[in-house]
């Protein structure tokens, strides 16, 4: 809930040229190691990215850099006419998408890493670009669009009541923007009909579970469809074709996410889709017909099952288009254009444009390319035993060119902590295999993706059983001969922060050194300074992590900043001033009260960041520390 990094977020080949400053112990292997991978190639932004074709597939739009700021471009698909249509200097943008229209390329934007997302729309005839929520200290978002109602947008907006999101009505041609639907103070998501209409809402319960609920007309009032108790879990996915039934994502009487059709009227259950050992994971349905098409579930890799049989040819032809994992990003109206984007644990994403009709297609471009002049190292699926019987699917990459055996380790923490690691290309891991490093990714208990009874095993377990996987792990790589256990790191951003100052604060001398990165070091005062909009989603809080009143003491004492006198090992701490989600005093706190006590702590705080570090410019920063940090504490090699 509070943050999972982005794997796949390039300046010139300059910095190519470079001179290399080792540790004694990283000399040693410098000859064993391939080439030296710049940052600026992991990190930097990305050549090309997020292609996307229009509704009426003649031209497509992507990311691209513009001043060394992302931006969005378009071009007409098989000519050379890109041209970038926003202006963007600070942040860059890193959502975009088209209007039904063919007209408007919308994209989202806030300001320094508040989260305060405002949508904005750029005309393409005018080239005029507007804020279509232009209010002070509000959250926007879209709920949808129609390919038949091609000019308009609903949007979700807390302007009414800063904790709560209402929809608004936007006609597109007017700039009419009308309320159609508040929001009585518990519902945390919307979806519309196959006409366009808002028949359903998912709200939060007061025990901390969810409910789905519907209409029949948006002049009804919205009746109690489907309940979720704390421990299930689900979501709903649309409208069936016919419009009397709804695509669900549940758990109910299982452990794992079933997807079933439910009929509206009698609430009849048919299972369509599951897999014993993982929750339900993309479901694809066809924009146009709304019919099922496919799902895939993840356990080690992405495994789709074709629901649709008149898709095998297409699913065969981009099995064989491109090597990777492959998903379908964009399709055009017609449905006879796909873009396609490609991935494996040694190659960042590649876009491609798949015909239907021939069953051919083209490559368009690759995010990173000058990665393919390095090599990378390969990622490993493995299962680690917890001390209490449970497994931990969890991700191995071993530097290229050293023995798998007595490596400096990092234990590279996923945030969340409702969330997961995945199988794939992960620039950190990258980077740290390079320098030298062994990387671990362990999905711990409360880890998503693995059916409920791996989730709750999770519930009131920060600071215990969730770090105790995280111990064990460590442990595993020790007693496998994997990593010198004089040399252990443990890394992570927000949830995966936390984890770090908890290491520090519950097993002081497993590790040798910790990077936390925008982590929260008091549960009370994280738990306090929620954004105002996550209100609906305290008692989510309160079941998982515990209650502010009820589980007080317990909070205190799973507080890393309560045992700071405790902390042993060296820690780098990184923050942006603007994190809506871990404010800066979390790490002020923290910080202050480890060099009061005399401890070693190096610190840096980006003004124009919010949970996690957008621009290229403090990316590289922050990076260039740790990896001196890591170099100083573990060995490896370090890039000047």
């Amino acid at each position: 809930m509070l943050y999972r990094k982005n794997h796949r977020p390039v300046l010139s080949s300059v910095i190519c040229v470079l001179v290399l400053s080792m540790t004694f112990a990283g000399l040693a292997h410098a000859q064993e190691l391939p080439p030296l991978i710049p940052r600026v190639e992991l990190f930097g932004n990305p050549e090309k990215a997020q292609a996307r074709i229009s509704p009426d597939g003649m031209r497509m739009s992507y990311l691209a850099p513009h001043n060394g700021v992302l931006n969005v471009w378009v071009k007409t698909v098989g000519q050379n006419d890109d041209k970038v249509i926003t202006a963007d200097t600070l942040r860059g943008i890193r959502i975009h998408f088209w209007a039904e229209d063919n007209q408007h390329i919308f994209y989202m934007q806030d300001v320094g890493g508040n989260e305060n997302w405002h949508i904005y729309a750029v005309n393409l005839q005018d080239g005029s670009v507007g804020d279509l929520t232009p209010h002070e200290n509000i959250q926007a978002g879209v709920v949808a669009t129609d390919p038949n109602f091609p000019h308009e947008i609903l949007i979700q907006m807390n302007k009414r009541n800063p904790q709560l999101m209402d929809v608004y009505h936007l006609d597109l041609n007017t700039n009419d923007m009308q309320l159609i639907a508040e929001n009585p103070g518990n519902y945390v998501g919307w979806f519309t009909d196959n006409n366009f209409k808002l028949r359903g809402a998912f709200a939060s319960t007061p025990e901390g579970g969810f409910q789905l609920l519907v209409r029949d007309t948006e002049q009804d009032q919205f009746r109690e469809f489907i309940t979720w108790s704390p421990e299930d879990e689900g979501s709903p996915y649309g409208f069936t074709p016919d419009g009397k039934g709804l695509y669900i994502g549940d758990s109910r009487n299982s452990d794992v996410t079933r997807l079933k059709i439910v009929d509206i009227a009698t609430k009849n259950e048919t299972e369509v889709a599951f897999n014993p050992e993982v929750d339900l994971g993309s479901v694809m349905i066809n924009p146009i017909t709304y019919h099922l098409e496919a799902v895939s579930f993840n356990k080690d890799r992405d495994r789709w099952v074709i629901l649709d049989s008149s898709l095998v040819p297409d699913f065969q032809a981009l099995e064989n288009l491109a090597k990777g994992e492959f998903a379908i990003v964009s399709r055009d109206r017609a449905d006879r254009n796909w873009i396609v984007a490609y991935g494996s644990d040694i190659s960042p994403a590649d876009f491609y444009i798949y015909h239907r009709e021939t069953k051919q297609g083209e490559f368009i471009f690759s995010s990173r390319p000058k990665l393919a002049d390095y090599t990378l190292a390969p990622m490993t699926y493995v299962e680690i035993p917890t001390r209490d019987g449970l497994t931990l699917p969890s991700f191995l990459t071993l530097p290229v060119g050293l023995p798998g055996k007595n490596l400096p380790l990092i234990l590279n923490v996923h945030g969340g902590p409702w969330a997961r690691d995945y199988w794939g290309y992960n620039s950190e891991a990258q980077w740290m295999a390079n320098r030298g490093y062994a990387v671990l990714q362990v999905n711990f208990r409360g880890s998503t993706g693995f059916g409920k009874k791996f989730l709750h095993a999770g519930d009131k377990e920060w600071g215990r059983k969730m770090q105790d996987d995280l111990t064990d792990a460590v442990k595993w790589a020790i007693d496998q001969g994997i990593a010198d256990p004089k040399r252990t790191c443990i890394y992570g951003g927000s949830y995966g922060g936390y984890a770090v100052l908890a290491a520090a604060a519950f097993t002081p001398d497993l590790f040798t050194c910790g990077v936390d990165i925008v982590g929260p070091s008091n549960l009370h005062t994280l738990i306090a300074s929620v954004p105002p909009y996550w209100a609906p989603l305290l008692k989510l809080f309160a079941v998982r992590m515990g209650d502010p009143v009820a589980d007080s003491m317990m909070l205190v004492e799973r507080s890393p900043l309560t045992h700071a006198d405790k902390f042993v090992m060296p820690l780098l701490v990184g923050q942006g001033a603007n994190d809506p989600r871990v404010k800066q005093a979390e790490a002020e706190q923290i910080v202050a009260a480890l060099r009061e006590k005399g401890k070693d702590v190096e610190y840096v705080v980006y003004p124009d960041e919010g949970h996690g570090f957008a621009r290229p410019e403090n990316r590289m920063d922050f990076y260039g520390r740790a990896e001196k940090f890591l170099a100083k504490y573990l060995g490896g090699r370090v890039e000047e």
